[in-house]
């Protein structure tokens, strides 16, 4: 496993009610804008939202050199650097930002900012509301479209009048594609890895079972845990949340190699109290998030992915993917049972600019574009050199 994926956090005691950034907390490498209201497509509105974003490089005179890093759903906008004051966890794609890296920040310009309803310092469900507390259950529905929406603001205050890369895996593929459809102009090449167009009955249902755990937990509280007396919060329902996505993150193939029927320990076997290892290891990564993430977060960045359908109110995906003419690698992972590859395919076969189907190959499933920094390394130099033919 690369040096990427193990994260120190620390694990005494339980986790607690929330682990989103709140405002006193460290800054970190976070920078912060204001970029006004938005009137959401739920018909919802949000009177103030404040961005966090990190970028890497420096913009040159004509704000020619900026590529996009559009994160997944329980990432933020610490794509590269360490752990420590302000991050919990170090970069979730290290290797691949920085100088002499694949995104070489010697040549360009590197942004990417926490998702709207995130818990890393953009506005979310944790954030304060005008009346001094936070929003909890009443932050509204958000869209992939109104994720981009923030983007889009960012982008003109950070002086880019176009991205010549957008890239992102999974909710991240999901927004390149909105911008590339709702935003043309502004987008000169796209990387998608592991996303789809329109999101399946089949991942609805899977969302839908991670979203009632979590409100089944009577720590939840209706969402409205964040100042609770005793200090708890809904991490056991959003732990059994993290446990059913990861079983669709990996591959029956690795658990079973990696795991197979082996116990925690030899002493202790199921009969008499032990655990399988592979309890053990799914336990550990309900843990983990619980000491990083947010639980109401998680419930609106995953109905947002279960909402998303690129050709809602655009004739159907078939049209609306037709006019993606910029240059787009599709990239699949072979093993990806979250997202089968027939869905990319749908992609790479509608959008006129996508190049033939690029597959990723990798035994570890979805979580395959975290974990195969050479292989993603490589389609992130073929968009490159894309974008610059485009």
């Amino acid at each position: 496993m690369p040096a990427n994926y193990e994260q120190p956090l620390t694990y005494d005691g339980l986790p607690p009610a929330s682990a989103a950034w709140r405002e006193g907390d460290p800054v970190g490498n976070r920078h912060f804008l204001d970029v006004g209201s938005l009137d959401l497509q739920s018909g919802d509105h949000l009177p103030a939202i404040r961005v966090a974003y990190e970028t890497w490089g420096s913009l040159n005179a004509d704000g020619s050199n900026a590529v996009y890093v559009c994160h997944a759903l329980t990432g933020d906008s610490h794509v590269t650097g360490p752990a420590g004051s302000g991050h919990l966890i170090g970069g979730w794609w290290d290797q691949l930002v920085g100088p002499g890296a694949p995104l070489d920040t010697d040549e360009w310009f590197v942004v990417c900012a926490n998702v709207l309803g995130g818990c890393q310092g953009t506005t979310g469900p944790m954030s304060v509301a005008p009346d001094g507390r936070a929003w909890g259950s009443r932050f509204p529905v958000v869209t992939v479209a109104d994720m981009v929406e923030v983007e889009v603001r960012l982008a003109d205050a950070l002086g880019v009048p176009s991205w010549a890369l957008m890239l992102g895996p999974s909710l991240g593929g999901m927004r390149v594609l909105e911008w590339m459809v709702g935003h043309r102009q502004r987008v000169r090449a796209g990387l998608l890895l592991g996303t789809t167009a329109a999101v399946s009955g089949d991942q609805i249902g899977t969302h839908h079972t991670q979203i009632a755990a979590i409100e089944s937990d009577p720590a939840f509280r209706g969402g409205d845990y964040y100042d609770a007396a005793d200090g708890d919060g809904p991490h056991r329902g959003m732990g059994i949340a993290r446990r059913i996505a990861h079983l669709t993150y990996r591959t029956e193939s690795e658990l079973d190699l990696r795991f197979g029927r082996a116990h925690q320990r030899e002493e202790e076997d199921p009969i008499h109290g032990g655990r399988y290892a592979v309890e053990s290891y799914l336990d550990h990564h309900a843990d983990k998030l619980s000491r990083r993430f947010d639980a109401n977060t998680y419930i609106t960045l995953t109905r947002a992915m279960s909402l998303f359908d690129l050709g809602e109110g655009r004739g159907g995906t078939q049209s609306a993917l037709a006019t993606i003419d910029q240059p787009l690698i599709v990239v699949g992972i072979d093993t990806d049972r979250l997202f089968p590859l027939r869905q990319q395919q749908v992609i790479a076969e509608q959008a006129p600019g996508a190049l033939d189907l690029r597959i990723l190959s990798s035994p570890y499933g979805h979580d395959g574009f975290l974990v195969e920094d050479e292989q993603v390394g490589a389609f992130i130099g073929e968009a490159l050199r894309a974008s610059r033919v485009g």
